[in-house]
């Protein structure tokens, strides 16, 4: 009987890099500490000895179960799922795999409009046809929250048999969705609901987190486990719920695994989720308390001194909006007379602290489950920032979609033009053109390109520290269309 206490996958390849072995295989350093004194140096014996290469007896091949598969049920069974698989190309990944595997049912999908960009790139792989559902967006910080039930609903109802529904929860910023009202929605219409939870992968491992999407009905979920949840940067799971769509959905999702996932897995990136899973599903409830703990004293220490405003309150007062991670504190910079993106970059800086996300008007502390917070540093920091008479400046406004011409496939793969900003205005973009972070787009292939959202990116750009993913120039003067 497995418990959650065991790691058999880290276990077995652990128990493999001690065995002196001579190495005629890959990887191609082969633990040749004289031939790779760079990497030896870098990044010490022990990585090289772990960079253990797939198919080994005994690890992730041979005999059912092997400690792979041992590992993958502990965590489907932590998580509450029906299967999950382990995924070393991120939530990106766990987006492709989610909407290649439900594209024989149809062609139409319902997709919440703030969907990572990877989502997008999938609808262009797959051709799906995409029937959009939107957030509430807080015009005042310039931010977008999840989608109501009613919302879903009325998408649904109105999309021609759509195969499965896609939304977001939670967001960039902490606002939680009512999960069990979508999936309960999705199921009256008989299609799948699928949940990208990249940012609650912690979620159902204390009492005082949100209770996480496969729980609460969901039939697919993405999970970024490296996010919140402690595994290595790339790490991800995808989750298969419990629901009436999954002896259907399993079949698909492995042979969307199978074509998504590399056949040169990383050894260090799965056993970083084998080990993260562990340690949340058995010292979650002690270790998030502490955490917890010091989120608290941080909020109650930015309330006592008043020059930031935390704006949780204020993204609670919108329908879609129904709880916050509590692991992660988003704050009006303006109100504390500094832009975000100005009092990410001297937070990093002056003080060493860096914080997660920035825009204009707010900044986003993100802690992990298990970690521990310096407040009196951070508040200090915070509160040592400068003051700027000239902040108070309205966040960039969201631009509205343009029109839909075509799905986004046939205009990603259409023949395409460069032209300048000027020219775009009215044509069909064949790019998908998303301001970083949160890496949501605001211009997908097959929409016409708005005087509004050149505005939008060029201003974007033109502010510090702004960034811009997809263009096709750095400057945003020049856009890809398709071509007439």
């Amino acid at each position: 009987m497995l418990n959650q206490d065991q790691t058999p996958y880290a276990d077995a390849v652990k128990a493999y890099a001690a065995r002196d072995i001579e190495h005629l295989n890959t990887p191609g350093h082969q633990v040749a500490l004289d031939a790779h004194p760079g990497l030896t140096e870098f990044f010490g014996v022990k990585i090289l000895d772990l960079d253990v290469q797939p198919f080994v007896d005994g690890i992730d091949y041979g005999t059912y179960p092997t400690p792979l598969d041992e590992s993958l049920e502990l965590a489907a069974q932590a998580w509450g799922a029906r299967k999950t698989w382990f995924l070393t190309n991120g939530a990106s990944q766990g987006n492709m795999m989610a909407t290649l595997a439900i594209r024989n049912r149809g062609e139409q999908i319902v997709v919440q409009r703030s969907v990572h960009s990877s989502v997008i790139d999938a609808l262009g792989l797959t051709g799906l046809d995409a029937h959009f559902v939107y957030p509430s967006v807080d015009k005042s910080l310039g931010i977008a929250n999840g989608v109501t039930p009613a919302a879903l609903d009325a998408s649904i109802s109105a999309s021609p048999h759509p195969v499965a529904a896609y939304i977001v929860t939670p967001s960039y910023f902490g606002a939680v969705a009512d999960v069990a009202a979508l999936a309960d929605v999705a199921h009256r219409h008989n299609i799948p609901l699928i949940v990208d939870e990249a940012w609650g992968a912690h979620f159902g491992f204390h009492p005082q987190l949100p209770t996480n999407a496969i729980r609460l009905g969901a039939d697919i979920v993405i999970s970024s486990t490296h996010k919140l949840a402690g595994s290595l940067t790339q790490s991800a799971m995808l989750h298969l719920g419990n629901g009436p769509f999954s002896d259907d959905l399993e079949p698909l999702l492995d042979r969307a695994f199978k074509s998504l996932q590399s056949t040169s897995a990383s050894a260090l990136l799965t056993s970083s989720l084998d080990i993260a899973r562990m340690e949340i599903a058995t010292c979650g409830s002690t270790t998030i308390t502490a955490t917890l703990e010091r989120m608290n004293a941080l909020r109650e220490g930015f309330a006592l001194r008043g020059r930031f405003h935390d704006i949780a309150a204020d993204l609670l007062l919108h329908d879609d909006v129904i709880d916050i991670d509590p692991l992660r504190i988003a704050l009006n910079t303006i109100s504390g007379g500094i832009s975000g993106h100005e009092a990410r970059s001297i937070l990093f800086s002056e003080f060493g602290i860096l914080c997660e996300i920035a825009t204009h008007s707010t900044i986003v502390l993100l802690v992990g489950a298990g970690a521990l917070p310096d407040v009196d540093r951070i508040l200090e920091a915070f509160h040592s920032l400068p003051l700027r008479a000239d902040v108070n400046v309205p966040a960039l406004e969201l631009p509205a979609a343009g029109e839909r011409v075509s799905i986004v496939r046939d205009a990603y793969f259409a023949q395409s033009i460069v032209v300048n900003a000027d020219e775009a205005v009215g044509q069909v973009s064949a790019d998908s053109v998303a301001a970083y972070p949160p890496g949501i787009p605001n211009l997908l292939p097959g929409e016409r390109i708005t005087r509004e959202t050149i505005d939008f990116l060029q201003a974007t750009i033109a502010a510090p520290y702004g960034h811009v993913r997809g263009g096709a120039s750095a400057d945003m003067t020049a856009f890809r269309v398709v071509a007439q």
